[in-house]
């Protein structure tokens, strides 16, 4: 939708009376509307420009909106209601040849820049786009009395997670859909354990909510996308008394678009991105799917990573493959991998500089996810630090490698671990105690790398344990825009 009539031909002209500039060309424009069709608009005060008759009032800014002006004064030559050219601030030969007046601004400087518009003061683009904008919200609107806190009702509404949210007015998702070009209305999965149907909205709102900034949404999208699959099986998570949680690994070019740490802490908090995004996919989880604590949601104990777990892999200097990479997945793609997750359990090796022992020594810890004589149920998500992963560098040991020879070290006799071995009454059934067993399942054991480049730390995500066919398996898409 324009603002310019369409059998309007002539010049526009969008001023405001805070701007240097534009009091100072005011002899200009009132030279110009002698003899030329033009139309003042003033962002500020519609008596200025005092020697203008019939300055329009745009302190509403829909023109300027509608027209991106970014820079006061505009001038826009207009034929038939549509925009020919435009100048911004004041350069006198460009405005003389675009109103073909030759003697246009005499007496006045040749140049002079202009004034930051009022359309683009901080918050009121969200504004003007709620305001003017085409895309209409469809979500209902809570309104709030004016004595009543907002942020206190989001906590008695049942909307937070136990920690502070951004109120999600209609500017601030707005905002954050244009982090995307996919429609609001798409329908983007069917959120369990409801089987709600989710749009794009309603996780832009989540968004907002956790946090978020409208360049995260795509990693948000995708990491709700994942969730949706009926492999990663999102209730069962939910449902299980086990500590799973879904844990967010982001690879590709957008890890650095959006400044997401994979260094020091990479786990921890202290990053928005990497904070946000996970916190954002557990809010969709919890107000549009219904997983809630004491609900679906059963875990025995739970664990930090349900409030939202998301960090990136560190590709720049990585000797392996990355994880996306080993999945099916190019270098240059983005992507996020759901990983069904319970804690973290640290691994300190402070002697091992050799690979060997190194793996071994890996191996040893891997042992104990979940149990450890319960053995080919299971998962894990295995993160190397940058130290730990010079051992590899040094020794030129390639990602299938190590993993060939972390395979064999995971690898134990039946009987040392079958039930009442040990006088430990958990463990496998007699009938595989001559068996050799290995600890994970096929592609079970994800491996990553991550950490600052000081600290001889790598560690395991535990992953969940299953039963036959059911539980959740890692599943990775690509990020779209």
């Amino acid at each position: 939708m324009t603002a310019i009539p369409e059998d309007f031909t002539g010049y526009i002209a969008v001023v405001k009376r805070d701007c240097d500039t534009c009091r100072l060309i005011e002899p200009a424009l009132q030279s110009a509307a002698a003899s030329r069709e033009i139309r003042v608009y003033s962002q500020d005060d519609p008596a200025f420009p005092a020697a203008i008759e019939g300055v329009i009032d745009e302190r509403a800014l829909e023109l300027s909106y509608r027209l991106n002006i970014e820079i006061v004064p505009t001038l826009i030559q207009v034929e038939s209601g549509e925009e020919q050219a435009r100048l911004v601030g004041w350069q006198r030969e460009a405005w003389r040849r675009l109103t073909d007046l030759p003697e246009l601004g005499a007496g006045l400087p040749e140049f002079s820049p202009g004034c930051g518009s009022k359309s683009l003061e901080p918050g009121m683009p969200e504004k003007l786009a709620f305001r003017f904008g085409d895309t209409v919200l469809q979500a209902r609107r809570v309104e709030v009395a004016s004595q009543q806190d907002e942020h206190e009702l989001m906590f008695e509404r049942g909307w937070s997670d136990g920690l502070p949210l951004v109120p999600p007015t209609e500017e601030r998702v707005l905002n954050m859909l244009s982090g995307t070009t996919r429609s609001p209305t798409e329908i983007i999965g069917i959120i369990p354990p409801d089987k709600a149907p989710c749009t794009i909205e309603k996780v832009a709102i989540n968004a907002v909510m956790a946090g978020c900034k409208p360049e995260y949404l795509p990693v948000v999208l995708a990491a709700v996308e994942a969730a949706c699959l009926d492999e990663f099986c999102m209730h069962g998570v939910l449902a299980t008394t086990y500590f799973a949680a879904p844990i967010v690994i982001v690879n590709g070019p957008v890890a650095a678009q959006i400044g997401m740490n994979w260094s020091h802490n990479a786990l921890g908090q202290g990053n928005r991105a990497n904070s946000t995004i996970g916190r954002a996919l557990q809010l969709v989880i919890r107000n549009v799917g219904g997983g809630r604590p004491g609900g679906v949601d059963r875990s025995t104990l739970g664990q930090p990573g349900k409030v939202g777990f998301c960090f990136a892999e560190r590709e720049r200097d990585s000797f392996w493959e990355s994880l996306a990479v080993e999945r099916g997945f190019s270098p240059e793609q983005s992507t996020v991998t759901l990983f069904a997750g319970g804690g973290v359990l640290p691994i300190g090796d402070q002697k091992s500089r050799r690979p060997e022992s190194l793996t071994r020594s890996l191996a040893l810890s891997l042992k104990s996810v979940y149990h450890g004589k319960i053995y080919g149920n299971t998962d894990a998500l295995l993160v190397i630090s940058p130290e730990n992963m010079r051992v590899f560098r040094q020794a030129g040991w390639s990602k299938a490698r190590f993993r060939e020879a972390l395979d064999e070290a995971l690898t134990v006799d039946g009987r040392d671990v079958q039930a009442g071995a040990g006088g430990i009454a958990e463990g496998m059934p007699p009938r595989l105690a001559e068996k050799r067993l290995t600890k994970f399942r096929p592609d079970g054991l994800l491996i990553v790398h991550a950490g600052g480049g000081a600290g001889m730390w790598s560690a395991v995500i535990t992953g969940w344990g299953r039963s036959g066919a059911h539980g959740s398996v890692p599943v990775t898409v690509a990020i779209k825009s």
